[in-house]
């Protein structure tokens, strides 16, 4: 048995000290850190905070490795680096390419889970092919189509999330018949009205791609994605960087679906963590300066956001306590994945934690209880 002493814990709806954690692979629970028995290994948290490990629902690279590279040592570099930000468990998102490139993409990832080095590979997210032109952000036109079964069918047993504009669709019972497969809906890079996003909605959509971006914007009179997304019982991504949504947009959007309808993502490329510079992103240039990666002509291409710093930027820009900034990459994408064995830190859960410091600095993460990062 393994036991953390002098941490800060982080439960749902409080922080509590001057206890022990005591693991195994599975959390076993708090104690009197003077009565543990004399053979526990004892790892000393020196005043850092414990948090369960964050969880990555959309995420296409870092550390120079993408997702669409469709190899197992891209996601290999993937999961050891998700380790460095405290996140245990990712999905890898695909990108609108050829439906060559995105099989290729799918079945590298089916190919590499099980096999991490860092952090788990928790299914796939497709974002793309099935977008709007209109709003297609970083992706390319001339790999835009339809959304049809048959595409996604060979991959259904790994895709946890899908990406679609449901203004483009010409047959409403794909979204049931994704559901039906336990994937989940999400709406997004979409010039859809209010009304068409609603119609979705209905019919089983529940997830809403990073809120605010690629999509038809709130106006008072054309409420559209944005407003159907804030009005209407869907889980929104936030990508909490302070470059693709002003502060008080994400207070906004915490405040109207109140915390345990927000998920953080970082959306991130493959230049995070590797600084600035010329990158790629599904075959264009992308180029990466002050925090920003755009394409050549500005527009905005993914972000090189880590998870420990959107947890970080939603605490202060939306003025939550930090259990609350910590659930929104914790316990809320556990549920929306229907991880029921982590997401907190409570007895029975995996032992998935991270430990970090006041400034969100990255000190060590656990997976299953083994140590896969060590600053």
């Amino acid at each position: 048995m393994k036991a953390i002493i002098n941490g800060r814990f982080i439960l749902p709806q409080e922080i509590i000290e001057g206890q022990a954690l005591t693991f195994d692979e599975t959390l076993q629970g708090f104690s009197n850190p003077d009565q543990l028995p004399a053979h526990t290994h004892i790892i000393d948290a020196r005043g850092a905070y414990v948090a369960p490990g964050f969880l990555n629902l959309h995420i296409h690279g870092c550390g120079g490795s993408d997702a669409m590279d469709g190899t197992r040592e891209a996601l290999t570099t993937m999961s050891r680096l998700q380790a460095s930000t405290g996140v245990t468990g990712f999905l890898p998102t695909t990108m609108t390419c050829s439906q060559e490139a995105i099989g290729k993409a799918l079945s590298a990832i089916r190919e590499a889970r099980g096999h991490e080095p860092g952090a788990d590979i928790l299914g796939a997210n497709l974002e793309g092919p099935f977008i709007s032109e209109k709003y297609k952000g970083a992706q390319k036109a001339c790999h835009i189509r339809k959304a049809r079964w048959d595409f996604i069918e060979p991959y259904a047993d790994i895709l946890k999330i899908l990406t679609l504009a449901p203004e483009t669709l010409t047959d409403m019972e794909f979204i049931p018949r994704c559901c039906s497969h336990r994937i989940i809906v999400s709406l997004g890079h979409s010039d859809a009205t209010f009304e068409e996003a609603s119609r979705a909605i209905a019919a089983g959509a529940s997830h809403i791609t990073h809120l605010y971006n690629a999509m038809s914007p709130l106006h008072h009179r054309r409420p559209g994605l944005v407003g159907a997304a804030l009005t209407q019982p869907v889980t929104c991504e936030l990508i909490a960087d302070g470059i693709h949504i002003h502060p008080a947009a994400l207070c906004l959007a915490v405040r109207a679906k109140g915390l345990d309808k927000i998920v953080l993502i970082t959306d991130s490329m493959r230049a995070c963590l590797l600084g600035e510079g010329e990158s790629e992103l599904g075959g264009q240039k992308v180029f990466v300066k002050d925090g920003r990666a755009t394409l050549a002509d500005g527009t905005l291409a993914g972000s090189i956001l880590t998870m420990e710093k959107a947890v970080q930027n939603i605490w202060k820009f939306a003025h939550l306590t930090l259990p609350q900034a910590v659930q929104l990459a914790t316990l809320n994408p556990a549920r929306e994945l229907g991880l029921t064995d982590r997401g907190t830190l409570e007895p029975g859960k995996r032992a998935d934690f991270t430990m970090f410091d006041d400034d969100f600095h990255i000190l060590q993460t656990y997976k299953k209880g083994t140590c896969i990062f060590q600053k």
